[in-house]
């Protein structure tokens, strides 16, 4: 599991109108600043602290793949990007990804929970949503103006008439509060649709809504005494008791509100919390949550990510090795041991169960980069050309994986490729955001590379990189 972590996204402000529009305006900001595809270990994120593990994007993809098949999004390589924060949240930022709250996830209590946030997230993308209050704000943009211009005209009529008092910011304000409200209400129709859309998918798959609703309804009583002080038509999501009261005459009525999750994806599920609270707790925290009288895989498995991180290695791989013999053919067992050997200053013993976890796990790209890097570390040259090859397959998975090029630039240098070392180099440095030390490198890498070669144009554009919103060279 890696985190990474950059700089909080901030949007300029500059007048009342833009702060009046800034809740509908930042799922916009985010699809303008993120990357093309999710970024890999340790690199820059457009903003968002962001957690990687294959073990946990497995179970979303399984989660989320039956809900855009029939929304008829299973072509558009949609992507569940997880972020490091503890509050229970989700959104969408365009059409391929949806970000959801490592607290979300460890909050849900079954899959069915995860499952229906991750239906309703589905109902916005598959009805437009984001490209509609694009499409609002453009109107409200305009016509924030021409309220403005209203309110300037009716003051400047007020003053030659001795009456400018009256009339003051109440002209210009007024009309931008009546857009302002106009907007959420536009925003409150659309959580409604994507509510029902989110029902629809599950009915369409033979999945229960009961978690969805349990979802809204838990977040509706949380906020139940501060709705009583709020103006219902000043929010950006309907008023919870009336969301939650639609829902459940929607969600009831479905002939799967009874089906429960099967037992083998609820392992998962746990398996998945755990692991999170493993590696985001503290220690002492996550022995409160699973104390040695539970004794259940998930709390030995979060028991055994913390004895690695805080404690004793030796102990952690004996807690480690029971899990692996309670459940053999678990990758993600087997990934633990390697990255905990591998951060334990043995990296040649965390070879062999990396091997494993590759071989057991439907999506190894995460593991591959871990298990070139145990290769690499072990100082062992002959091992240089299956490093290499694992980089390569795991970047055609995870084409900005910032550490996997990094791996592959010393693998490449001990094999005296200089020329590939330096492209190496120079993609690892731009996909942190360094485009001065990517384009001095992808130069010296032109002078060493046959000149039309693919790695030479890959060299040349990033040479000639001109930085645009958003956008990064294929």
């Amino acid at each position: 599991m890696n985190n990474t972590h950059g700089t909080p996204i901030k949007a300029r402000r500059t007048a009342p109108a833009a702060r009046a529009i800034s809740v509908v305006t930042a799922a916009a900001l985010l699809a303008a600043t993120w990357p093309t595809s999710p970024p890999a270990r340790a690199q820059g994120t457009g903003g968002l602290p962001i957690i990687r593990d294959a073990e946990t994007e497995q179970l979303l993809r399984d989660y989320t793949q039956p809900i855009l098949r029939v929304a008829g999004l299973a072509q558009q390589n949609v992507h569940v990007v997880i972020i490091n924060d503890r509050s229970f949240n989700a959104f969408v930022a365009d059409g391929r990804r949806i970000f959801i709250n490592a607290g979300a996830l460890m909050e849900a209590k079954t899959p069915n929970e995860v499952i229906g946030v991750l239906a309703h997230e589905t109902g916005h993308m598959a009805g437009g949503h984001l490209a509609r209050i694009r499409e609002q704000l453009a109107h409200a943009q305009t016509a924030s103006i021409i309220a403005m211009l209203l309110g300037l005209g009716a003051m400047v009529g007020a003053a030659r008439s001795g009456g400018a008092g009256q009339v003051g910011p109440a002209a210009i304000l007024a009309p931008q509060e009546a857009l302002r409200k106009s907007l959420l209400a536009y925003q409150r129709a659309q959580e409604e649709q994507a509510d029902k859309a989110g029902v629809k998918f599950l009915t369409m798959t033979g999945q229960s809504p009961k978690g969805m609703y349990d979802t809204f309804k838990r977040m509706s009583d949380q906020l139940l005494f501060t709705a009583k002080f709020v103006d219902p038509y000043a929010q950006s999501h309907p008023m919870p008791a009336e969301r939650v009261a639609a829902l459940a005459e929607l969600a009831k009525s479905s002939p799967y509100w009874d089906k429960k999750d099967p037992p083998e994806l609820q392992l998962r599920h746990d398996l998945m919390r755990a692991k999170l609270a493993g590696f985001l707790d503290r220690g002492d925290t996550v022995g409160r949550m699973y104390p040695l009288s539970d004794t259940s895989l998930a709390a030995r498995y979060a028991r055994a990510i913390a004895t690695y991180r805080h404690s004793d290695l030796r102990l952690a791989i004996s807690q480690i090795d029971g899990l692996i013999a309670a459940m053999p053919n678990n990758p993600y067992f087997y990934e633990l041991k390697g990255q905990a050997l591998l951060e334990g200053g043995h990296p040649a013993e965390a070879v062999g169960p990396l091997h494993r976890a590759v071989q057991l796990a439907p999506s190894p790209a995460l593991i591959q980069i871990l298990l070139a890097q145990a290769i690499l570390a072990s100082n062992e040259k002959v091992s240089s050309e299956e490093a290499i090859n694992l980089l390569r397959a795991a970047l055609v998975r995870e084409p900005e994986a910032a550490d996997a090029y990094t791996q592959l630039a010393m693998a490449y240098g001990r094999k005296n490729d200089y020329a590939q070392a330096d492209l190496a180099s120079a993609n690892a440095a731009f996909l942190r955001g360094d485009a001065q030390a990517a384009r001095m490198l992808a130069t010296r890498a032109k002078t060493r590379l046959p000149v039309g070669s693919p790695a030479w144009v890959r060299a040349d554009d990033l040479v000639n990189y001109k930085p645009m919103a958003g956008t990064r060279p294929n």
